[in-house]
């Protein structure tokens, strides 16, 4: 995984991840001493967004924030991979916490197989995918920065 970032370095602590998308965005809660990252919520991409995370921010108090980084397969930049870069500056402007980019490539994809694994249900895998797939983001992020 490539770690771009707002933040010089991974602080200690609470990490909450986000998986942007322009209509959800999946979010993620981890610990950096545990090493451990879970599916938290999957909010609607709409102008009230940020007053969510605001909420989620005063309740999980995190040291920082990692936004996915959509790119093509080939890691090329595309839309998306702009408006993720601008959520993101929206983030550390508002919160004033560091945030960081992280390639989140195959991270939907690896989301929906572990879903489909755990459930039969479409609509069940298709409310979670997105929280998943942040929690498949952090997990990366918190395995690499293990140390």
């Amino acid at each position: 995984m490539v770690v771009t970032a707002l933040a010089s370095a991974a602080p200690a602590g609470t990490v909450l991840a986000f998986d942007y998308g322009a209509k959800r965005i999946g979010v993620a809660v981890g610990e950096t001493a545990t090493g451990i990252a879970h599916p938290l919520v999957t909010l609607a991409n709409r102008d009230a967004t940020l007053d969510e995370i605001a909420a989620l921010i005063a309740e999980w108090r995190p040291a920082l924030l990692l936004v996915g980084l959509p790119t093509h397969a080939d890691g090329t930049a595309h839309a998306m991979t702009a408006r993720a870069r601008r959520f993101a500056s929206r983030l550390h402007a508002r919160f004033a916490l560091p945030v960081a980019l992280a390639d989140e490539r195959f991270t939907t994809r690896e989301a929906t197989s572990a879903l489909r694994d755990a459930s039969d249900s479409a609509s069940v895998r298709k409310g979670a995918r997105d929280a998943v797939a942040a929690q498949v983001l952090l997990q990366a992020y918190l395995d690499e920065h293990a140390a």
